[in-house]
């Protein structure tokens, strides 16, 4: 799952009529210098990044009902989209066989056609590696989502068969990436390791509040988020003449987008049981904006790791702000938002304000574009060897 955040706390608007049933927990937010020893004294861990303001449970009660109900839907509609274990790729499919008495010429192989790659592009493949491999928060996240959680851990209803599906589809992606980059002998695994577990221990908050709706309306735009990400990754690959990792980028690039569509169906059966709802739902989200899962990224040092990691991605065309509003525009057509009618006065507003969204970002990035243009600098990134990069 890659791209821009922001640490300043946010006043954030409750699901509709739920401000009885949601409450907030405030934190500071922080980085954290390594522990010390002082006098053998053992300090309690803490996560480098910390989020300000959480609001809980904003959605009514009885929204849950809704969910109850969607079951033998979801099971029809969403567990189809899954793919048997057998059927699945693995990444073993794209590596060097260690089996193979040709094993380290395969590796040679793959070493000579990565030297081709340049450095940024490695920084770009790394933080999206990074981003897949903290997979254990993102099925965290979706396990808070009220109505839908694995109660369990092996929980037989369909949303919680799709959740541990999902994560057990999606862990085949990180798998790849990071046994690719450890062969190719490019980038500092060490450092790489670790800021995976710093961003794992730090967790994530994409402000989804426990609710579903917000939920499963932030994982459409994710899940087509990566695609792109993956797509272009794979496109840049083969510019540079490493087709198998260009292979390996396009398979994660339509692994996403088949979970895509399972998403986007949800939400569009939300539209069709609960427009209103669901629609102010969807202006909630882009007002917060959707923060993209790897916000809380730290190295041990970089305290702006991943706004520079995105800057990078911005300037290779992998992920950009053009892309944010592209995908706006193609969820607000999929759901057919503007067709919308029978809404509320709320309903209304934010039907009106997502859907005069996508040009009001288009042109708020170009003025952002032609500010950073003039302020280019250069950054190390400690994943290469502390080597600088232009953002």
């Amino acid at each position: 799952m890659a791209l821009r955040a922001s640490f300043v706390p946010h006043k954030i608007p409750a699901f509709p009529g739920s401000q009885r049933g949601s409450h907030r927990v405030s934190m500071a937010s922080t980085v954290h210098p390594p522990s010390v020893d002082v006098k053998n004294v053992k300090k309690p861990f803490a996560p480098p990044r910390e989020v300000h303001v959480q609001v809980t449970h904003s959605m009514p009660p009885e929204k849950q009902e809704i969910f109850n109900s969607l079951q033998t839907w979801a099971e029809q509609n969403i567990l189809v989209l899954l793919k048997p274990v057998e059927k699945c790729w693995q990444p073993s499919d794209f590596l060097p066989d260690p089996a193979s008495e040709g094993f380290q010429e395969q590796v040679k192989e793959l070493r000579e056609r990565s030297k081709e790659l340049p450095d940024d592009y490695f920084v770009v493949l790394v933080g999206d590696m990074i981003t897949e491999e903290a997979l254990p928060t993102y099925q965290t996240m979706i396990n808070t989502l009220d109505g839908v959680r694995d109660d369990t851990g092996a929980s037989l209803t369909p949303w919680a068969i799709w959740t541990r599906a999902w994560t057990a589809e999606e862990n085949r992606h990180g798998d790849l990436l990071n046994k690719y980059l450890y062969l190719s002998g490019r980038v500092d695994m060490k450092q790489i390791e670790r800021t995976t577990q710093y961003l794992i221990g730090s967790g994530m908050d994409p402000r989804t509040e426990n609710n579903p709706y917000l939920g499963f309306i932030y994982t459409s735009f994710q899940e087509r988020a990566t695609f792109i990400s993956h797509g272009n990754t794979a496109r840049l690959a083969k510019e540079h003449g490493d087709m198998k990792l260009a292979q390996i980028c396009g398979t994660i690039a339509s692994d996403e987008k088949r979970h895509e569509t399972a998403y986007t169906k949800i939400i569009e059966k939300l539209f069709e049981i609960d427009p209103d709802g669901t629609v102010q739902c969807l202006a909630d989200m882009m007002r917060k904006k959707i923060t993209m899962p790897a916000h809380l990224m730290y190295d041990g040092h970089d305290d702006n790791l991943f706004e520079h990691f995105s800057a990078v991605a911005q300037r290779l065309g992998i992920y950009t702000a053009k892309d944010y509003a592209d995908i706006l525009e193609f969820l607000v057509a999929r759901w057919e938002v503007e067709k919308l009618t029978g809404l509320s006065g709320e309903g209304r507003k934010a039907q009106d304000y997502v859907c005069g969204l996508p040009p009001r970002i288009r042109r708020l990035e170009e003025r952002a574009q032609a500010r950073a243009t003039k302020k280019a600098s250069a950054v190390p990134f400690s994943w290469i060897y502390g080597r600088e990069i232009m953002l």
